[in-house]
């Protein structure tokens, strides 16, 4: 029988997700400070620091991303979630003014997945999370593939310990495709061939134009 390697699946684009994915899965279990807005009888059990049957109006406690997203609703309010330290104005202000500084696999390590899910949910803090995950990203990307260009054959542990997962996934594309071109530029390869990225970016095209 032939046997075929498992080939990677892309996580989602922002705020969307891709259920096949599993740095999605793994993103979706990243817990989110919440608020109780009201009573969970007889749920007392998930919460360890107390002995109370039920979950009251107030308690605060951490849920998964799935289930928060699962039961937070805009017109009847269950829950409420907190912003995550990471995401407020003072780690804010640190990522606007040097983002090459900042060690995000120590935060996170999804800092851009989490950031993004952080939308679905209803604060006053959205418009201004939502910059500053682009502008991080921006400030960063250009010494991420500086990095990943001149690391031929070399070790690069140290380099991307502290990247994202998504940073990370950029890297390895940007290694990836400095080496296939080193490999052919020695006669050691038949034909370059397109980034995984670029593959996948056009198969969202494809799907995005069907009827």
């Amino acid at each position: 029988m032939d046997t075929q390697s498992y080939l990677s699946v892309q996580p989602g684009v922002g705020m969307e997700e891709n259920f096949l994915s599993l740095d999605d899965i793994l993103l979706s279990h990243e817990k989110l400070p919440i608020r109780t807005e009201c009573t969970f009888p007889r749920l007392g059990f998930l919460e360890k620091s107390s002995d109370s049957q039920d979950i009251t109006e107030g308690t605060k406690m951490e849920l998964p991303v799935w289930l928060s997203k699962g039961l937070y609703e805009k017109k009847r309010r269950v829950l409420s979630v907190e912003t995550p330290k990471v995401y407020r104005e003072g780690w804010r202000t640190v990522f606007n003014a040097d983002p090459n500084v900042v060690n995000l696999h120590k935060m996170g390590p999804y800092y851009y997945g989490l950031g993004s899910q952080m939308l679905h949910f209803d604060s006053p803090e959205n418009p201004e999370i939502a910059q500053t995950l682009l502008q991080t990203f921006i400030g960063r990307f250009r010494r991420i593939m500086d990095s990943s260009q001149n690391a031929y054959n070399e070790d690069t542990s140290v380099l991307v310990e502290h990247l994202d997962c998504l940073e990370k996934t950029l890297f390895r594309s940007g290694q990836s495709g400095l080496n296939g071109f080193q490999s052919w530029e020695k006669g050691q390869a038949s034909q370059l061939t397109a980034s995984s990225l670029v593959l996948n970016y056009r198969k969202r095209k494809m799907t995005d134009a069907q009827p």
